[in-house]
């Protein structure tokens, strides 16, 4: 009996699943008598029947081709992996997939030796596949023709001696092959397989097309291959494409044409305008310190970085800027064409907040809490400096701010965590504790993260009761906090120091009523959208309103436990005191 009806009985007979694996070992093992079908029929095999999810099978199943490769495949590895895509097309649904695999297998494979015999002998074999893939007599997608082609390195050469074995016989064989090629290119560009035809025009390096078909990759939105297809020509298609990103407004697009191909000094006033763009969108996310990194110290681009800061009423973004880099006379002179943004924002002061309390020490500390704990709500925030170094951990919270509708509170973590930790964690355990204060907060399970990974040690921030996220409140919440303070009290908040220095002490006065701001505006915004579901007025009755289903009643961190407060038939509810009474459910 033969290898190959032996293998499919042993497939049939469930019995002898242990022979089969056994035998499909020893065909692995050593390939010098086993064929293309075979090894393929085993191949797909393992990939049907295996228990993996498909990635990891298919790099398992890559990893031993590679292997086996080096047990003596007849007449050579190259040689076989060709007459296996030969073959592949008979495997159905699994001819591409297995087609991928093997390719790849042998990419691994040839970087391992040198193995030129075979691979001149693989060349011809995958010379006479594309033309029979080209033809129409083997179905393979054009992926896989473009694999074939790099990984033979198949050249109009190859084309050549195998269009000359096959009886063409013409004038020139070689022109012959190129005419040959450039119809297959051209069928591609005809049914708009842009990218197949740009990988054939590279492998080939055919001459034809030029300015039209760029034009037409761009009018069909196939960025790729029309940025793949001017590298290749040079110079002056890359300054085409560029010119036509321009034209699109795809300025992106076209700075990092400029950049990856060294044209700045072609597009000298798109490249500054491009980087430009680029700093005022990292301006607009507060990343000024990023900014000021991407600028490479080029002056016109510090000065736009000022322009910025200056804009956004970032005064002491400007000052540090100008210091650095000598700017006096660049302020002097835009300081007139500026006019301040600030009114555009919410101010610390429209809220009628009494002061802004710096709490450092023990004594502040303590007085703070005895104050937060007569409330019955607050809005809780904090801030960290921001880390840019990618794949580090974030830094220490440095802040917390609590505030109610009348004051706000800006704890030094830092500091207070270093000379008085016992004290600090008895004091926000009475408050981050308690069921007597509903704590407001904005996306919190972000700070009550960073909380927790900054100061594990303390069992504040292990547990909390009483939590309500605002956005919860209000429907399809957009832009952020300063997008729902300006939805509901008429103007947003300036987000310009969001990534500033938490660290350096001491904060500036800009700094301070950012972050006061940011707690005491959530207190007035759940006062006033609470207002508006109940018609209450007073904060005691705010617990009767629909909102008090979103309250998340006890929250333990160490075990992601969450509880809610359960929501009745009836549109009451006990009095804020009463609500760590209230029935729970998970």
């Amino acid at each position: 009996m033969g290898f190959e009806e032996r293998v499919a009985e042993l497939h049939n007979n469930k019995d002898t699943t242990q022979e089969a694996w056994t035998i499909c070992l020893h065909s692995y093992s050593d390939l010098s008598c086993v064929s293309p079908v075979v090894f393929l029929y085993l191949l797909k095999e393992c990939y049907a029947y295996g228990t993996l999810t498909a990635t990891t099978k298919f790099h398992a199943l890559q990893q031993r081709v590679q292997q086996v490769l080096h047990n003596t495949p007849q007449p050579g590895p190259a040689v076989f992996i060709a007459q296996c895509l030969y073959v592949l097309p008979l495997f159905g649904s699994y001819s591409e997939g297995l087609s991928h695999l093997i390719i790849s297998g042998l990419r691994r494979f040839l970087k391992s030796g040198t193995f030129e015999e075979d691979i001149r002998e693989a060349r011809n074999v995958a010379a006479q596949l594309f033309l029979d893939i080209v033809a129409g007599f083997v179905n393979h997608d054009e992926r896989i023709v473009i694999k074939v082609l790099e990984v033979f390195d198949i050249k109009l050469t190859n084309i050549e001696k195998v269009m000359c074995s096959s009886a063409v016989k013409n004038d020139s064989v070689l022109d012959a092959a190129k005419k040959f090629v450039e119809g297959y290119i051209q069928q591609l560009m005809d049914s708009r397989s842009y990218a197949t035809a740009v990988a054939l025009i590279k492998q080939f390096s055919i001459q034809t097309a030029g300015h039209p078909f760029l034009l037409e990759m761009l009018k069909t939105k196939q960025f790729k291959a029309a940025e793949t297809y001017a590298m290749h020509k040079g110079t002056d298609m890359l300054c085409l494409l560029v010119q036509e990103y321009v034209n699109m407004n795809m300025l992106k697009s076209a700075y990092d044409v400029i950049k990856k191909n060294n044209l700045r000094q072609e597009f000298p006033d798109i490249y500054h305008k491009c980087k430009e763009s680029s700093l005022k969108k990292l301006a607009e996310k507060g990343c000024w310190d990023i900014a000021e990194v991407k600028t490479n110290s080029d002056r016109q681009l510090i000065e736009y970085l000022v322009y910025l800061a200056m804009e956004a009423g970032y005064s002491e973004k400007v000052d540090e800027l100008c210091d650095r880099y000598s700017l006096e006379g660049f302020v002097k002179a835009k300081e007139a064409e500026i006019s301040p943004l600030s009114c555009r924002y919410l101010n610390i002061n429209e809220l009628a907040i009494e002061g802004i309390i710096w709490v450092d020490e023990v004594n502040g500390l303590r007085n703070a809490t005895c104050y937060l704990e007569g409330c019955k709500v607050v809005g809780i925030d904090c801030e960290w400096k921001p880390n840019y170094e990618k794949g580090s951990k974030p830094n220490k919270v440095s802040i917390l701010q609590v505030a109610s509708d009348k004051r706000a509170f800006i704890f030094d973590l830092i500091k207070l965590a270093t000379d008085v930790p016992d004290v600090l964690d008895n004091c926000f355990t009475r408050i981050l504790h308690s069921s007597r204060i509903l704590k407001l907060g904005y996306n919190f399970q972000c700070d009550v993260n960073q909380l927790k990974q900054s100061y594990g040690e303390l069992k504040c921030f292990k547990h909390y009761e009483m939590l309500l996220d605002i956005q919860n409140m209000f429907k399809e919440p957009r832009g952020g906090l300063s997008g729902l303070a300006k939805k509901v009290l008429g103007a947003g908040l300036n987000k310009t120091r969001r990534n500033s220095n938490w660290e350096q002490r001491p904060l500036s006065q800009h700094q301070l009523e950012y972050a006061a701001l940011d707690a005491a505006v959530l207190v007035h915004i759940f006062s006033k959208g609470s207002n508006s579901q109940s018609g209450t007025t007073s904060l005691e009755d705010q617990a009767k309103n629909e909102w008090k289903s979103y309250i998340v009643a006890h929250m333990d961190d160490t075990t992601k436990k969450v509880y809610k407060v359960k929501k009745k038939k009836k549109n009451t509810a006990p009095e804020a005191d009463d609500l760590s009474k209230t029935k729970l459910k998970m």
